[in-house]
């Protein structure tokens, strides 16, 4: 007789006096969890986002429509970059007022390649309030997965409110599971067993989050 049979045995041999009518382990087990934790309004969950990306050590800007080109131009300019990496779709007048050479999202695109981009500007899918979390769903203006994973620098516009929820389950709500999803909370960071944060190990050092509305 092998493991799995006399595990199975034991399931069955357990089950065995259980009544028919007993109701299913999902009837049984109750799932009333909290959509979100308090009431809040809608400024109040945008704050609750700006402190918690901050508590994860991500930068955050606040901006409007009309002066969001200057202030990714400027956030650029303190980088220095010498290629900014910029999906497809991104809307083009984000990056009218930005110098850097542009290096597109490309299928063919070698890691090679992409480590020699420092900066890269996306969208978003949504914003978590209650777990400072930037989600992407690999939409046109967000690209591929990985151009968020080589350059060591990433600036991330949210648009205030319409891609911010307050909780997860939320957010859950709104994302597609089809879709390729990269769950962000603040600039890649990893620790040893001394508690040594690093940095950018796997992912970018610096994450820059622009709330614009």
């Amino acid at each position: 007789m092998s493991s799995r049979e006399r595990i199975l045995g034991r399931v069955r041999r357990a089950l065995a006096d259980v009544p028919g009518g007993e109701p299913s382990y999902e009837e049984a087990v109750g799932r009333g969890y909290l959509r979100e934790h308090g009431e809040r309004s809608i400024e109040e969950t945008v704050e609750l986002l700006a402190e918690n990306l901050a508590d994860y050590r991500a930068i955050v800007h606040r901006t409007d429509e009309e002066e969001l080109p200057l202030l990714i131009m400027r956030l650029l300019a303190a980088r220095g970059p010498q290629y900014v990496l910029v999906p497809p779709g991104l809307p083009p007048e984000w990056m009218s007022a930005a110098d850097p050479t542009r290096f597109h999202d490309r299928a063919v695109s070698t890691p090679h390649e992409l480590d020699k981009v420092e900066s890269v500007v996306t969208g978003c899918a949504l914003a978590i309030a209650e777990t400072g979390t930037i989600v992407l769903d690999g939409s046109p203006d967000q690209g591929r997965r990985r151009i968020t994973l080589v350059p060591d620098h990433h600036i991330c516009v949210v648009r205030v409110p319409e891609q911010v929820v307050s909780s997860v389950p939320q957010a859950m709500e709104r994302l597609d599971p089809a879709r390729p999803l990269t769950w962000i909370s603040g600039p890649s960071a990893t620790s040893d067993i001394e508690l040594d944060r690093v940095e950018g190990v796997h992912g970018p050092r610096t994450l820059e989050v622009i709330l614009v509305g």
